[in-house]
């Protein structure tokens, strides 16, 4: 629960902050786009205005007879109203130039020609225009309000600059404003539809997290049609599911446990009563010799039973500890422990070849392979009549990167009820008594060391596909 007030205090951390940063972001980036075309049109329509006062410089010029000079007086009063060192006008293959008294020589001068009204060109032009340093001289180009006149004007660049930058920073300006307001009322908007739900998601998995077999902390889902409502309602399914599952298995650990002090005992009654059948046994009574045999295998059963039931109870989730190791001396030790070779009653074949090996548990694999050949052996000692051909064989081929263990008998086979149960504990057994325990123990171990277990379709008989993935001797 530690983690649950810091995630619902810091309301704008995480996704918040992020939405407003990626809101502003966009509006400005936006700006951005906009910005350069209005700056262009700024600076196109403040050289208009300049290029203007050439004009009328051009129609005094015109009203003027050729035998008369205009004053210095008027032409720097012209000049002065325009900002400009010298206006040139040309007509007709002629021009003429009105110039301030002290001419002024100017060391770098840009052409701004209006003629050249395309927006890339007026783009590049107001951008040259402010990354340009001072000092610069300004050579403006346009037409006249005459056919085939064309008016210049020299002047300095930095009052253009200056007013380009005053501009700039209006727009900034302004720009920052709409998108801090946009960003606010985004945000309240984005927050009350998403926001808000996912912070209430995420607080009701925290609080779950923590007390999984609390019921007053399963999601109430709201309303909602959209993905969250769907989120809502599959994320309170699951806790509900999960609170059931979780009050289940603690019930079913109780019982478990009672279960096992149950047969612990009765697996020791059971052993008295085994050691009494095997004195009965010694009677001469002949219905105590006919009855006794029986007795004693149902009390080896019963006690088998018992124990693989604490076994099972005790088994433990062990990582296997994965080495090299030689797959045919395996298999020996497996059918012996199980009882499978030396069985006067049955032939074993191990057809594993001698240099195959696996990277694997050995206890573990042996263990698994064990269970297998014993379940082999008890179908083949479970089935009516006297049968000489009793055969078990297990086979082992490499395929690719998987190793195929093959555990095969001509037995009578898995009735349905065993194989619509397989490897489910005290529901797959072949055999009236059995357990299931054997493959469920089989195939948990085996997918532990990343395989798996399978039953094959064969016409006669039973065979189980132990599958192991091939790894580097380094494992």
């Amino acid at each position: 629960m530690q983690d649950l007030p810091r995630v619902m205090s810091r309301r704008f951390s995480g996704l918040s902050s992020k939405l407003i940063a990626t809101i502003i972001g966009v509006i400005l980036l936006v700006e951005i786009v906009v910005y350069l075309p209005s700056l262009a049109s700024f600076r196109a329509t403040w050289l208009e205005d300049r290029l203007r006062v050439g004009v009328v410089a051009a129609r005094v010029l015109d009203a003027v007879p050729d035998v008369m000079a205009l004053p210095h007086t008027l032409t720097d009063r012209l000049l002065n109203s325009a900002g400009a060192h010298a206006v040139v006008y040309r007509r007709e293959g002629q021009s003429q130039l009105i110039e301030l008294t002290e001419p002024v020589t100017p060391e770098r001068v840009a052409t701004a020609d209006l003629r050249q009204g395309d927006l890339p060109s007026q783009i590049w032009g107001a951008l040259d225009t402010l990354l340009a340093g001072p000092g610069r001289t300004l050579r403006i180009v346009g037409t006249g309000d005459l056919d085939e006149s064309l008016v210049e004007i020299l002047m300095p660049e930095a009052p253009l600059r200056r007013d380009m930058l005053d501009y700039s920073r209006n727009i900034v300006l302004v720009s920052l404003g709409i998108a801090a307001v946009t960003a606010f009322a985004l945000y309240m908007l984005v927050s009350h539809l998403f926001i808000d739900p996912i912070l209430r998601l995420t607080a009701n998995m925290l609080a779950f997290r923590q007390a999984p077999e609390n019921a007053t902390l399963i999601l109430e889902p709201s309303e909602r049609r959209d993905e969250i409502g769907i989120l809502e309602r599959e994320l309170a399914a699951m806790e509900s599911d999960l609170f059931s599952m979780l009050r289940q298995r603690r019930h079913l650990a109780d019982l478990g446990l009672a279960v096992a002090k149950i047969n612990h005992d009765l697996r020791n009654t059971l052993t008295s009563a085994q050691l009494l059948s095997d004195q009965v046994a010694t009677l001469d009574d002949p219905k105590v010799q006919l009855l006794a045999p029986r007795l004693v295998t149902t009390l080896d059963k019963a006690i088998g039973f018992a124990q693989s039931v604490l076994d099972y109870g005790r088994e433990a989730a062990i990582v296997p500890q994965l080495a090299p190791v030689l797959l045919r001396p395996l298999v020996e030790e497996a059918a012996l422990e199980a009882h499978a070779a030396g069985n006067p009653a049955i032939a074993f074949s191990n057809a594993v070849p001698e240099a195959l090996q696996i990277t694997a548990d050995a206890g573990q694999i042996g263990r698994a392979l064990a269970n297998l050949l014993r379940n082999a052996r008890e179908a083949l000692e479970g089935r009516m009549g006297d049968r000489p051909d009793n055969r078990i064989e297990v086979r082992a081929r490499q395929e690719a990167e998987e190793i195929v263990v093959s555990v095969i008998d001509n037995g009578p086979g898995l009735p349905q009820r065993a194989r619509d149960n397989l490897f489910v504990a005290f529901e797959g057994s072949a055999r009236a008594g059995g357990t299931g325990l054997g493959l469920a123990i089989a195939r948990e171990i085996v997918e532990a060391h990343g395989g798996r277990l399978e039953l094959a379709e064969v016409e006669a008989g039973t065979r189980f596909d132990l599958t192991l993935p091939v790894r580097s001797a380094e494992v």
